[in-house]
């Protein structure tokens, strides 16, 4: 099977155009193993399309306009969120790096990964006073130095004094940690009660 470096030019550069649109978040390096071709193959062609680097696409997105956080300092939130809708979902960026890890195997001690989700499940309630209760969670599978977590927290359902939020954490496209939150919020009246359909999908 050709690799996309032995296609046409043109045909190649819109394989990663495509690539990038459908996730955003995807580093050179991830390109480079997808494609198969070399990391100076996948800058020159970023550049030719007028593709920003990965920082430089987050940083434009970041300045999309979303919901001022309300249960949390922004400095407390792990990772940098780049969207988040009040009562309904959100989406956070943490990369891994050399204080994040195991020293010996690169891999990210778990308890980061939780803190990542678990902030963004707390960031997403639109209360002032908002507290974890309990956590069911599964780590799918280890993340190594140098990888982004893309976390995405979906709001099942709002009560008084409890919310349901559900989070996926993902690099690339393979899902790494999925959990489970109640979140103890101190609403005096029932703000919002529904109850939604579980998604395991990233829409």
């Amino acid at each position: 099977m050709l690799t996309i470096e032995r296609l046409p030019k043109r045909l190649r550069q819109q394989q990663l155009l495509q690539a990038i649109e459908a996730n955003p978040f995807m580093t050179d390096e991830e390109l480079m193993r997808t494609f198969g071709v070399s990391i100076q193959t996948v800058r020159l062609d970023r550049l030719e399309l007028g593709i920003p680097e990965l920082r430089e696409r987050m940083k434009h997105m970041a300045v999309k306009t979303y919901d001022p956080v309300r249960s949390l300092p922004m400095d407390e939130i792990i990772g940098e969120v780049i969207d988040l809708q009040l009562d309904q979902s959100g989406i956070s960026i943490f990369e891994i790096k050399e204080d994040h890890i195991f020293s010996r195997t690169k891999i990210a001690r778990g308890h980061h990964i939780f803190s990542q989700a678990n902030s963004l499940a707390v960031a997403v309630i639109d209360d002032p006073i908002a507290l974890t209760a309990s956590a069911d969670i599964r780590f799918v599978r280890s993340v190594k130095l140098g990888e982004k977590c893309v976390a995405k927290a979906y709001v099942r359902s709002v009560s008084k004094g409890k919310a349901r939020v559900e989070v996926f954490t993902y690099v690339g496209e393979e899902t790494v940690f999925r959990g489970n939150f109640v979140i103890f919020h101190s609403k005096k009246e029932q703000h919002l009660d529904r109850e939604d359909k579980l998604h395991a999908d990233r829409d």
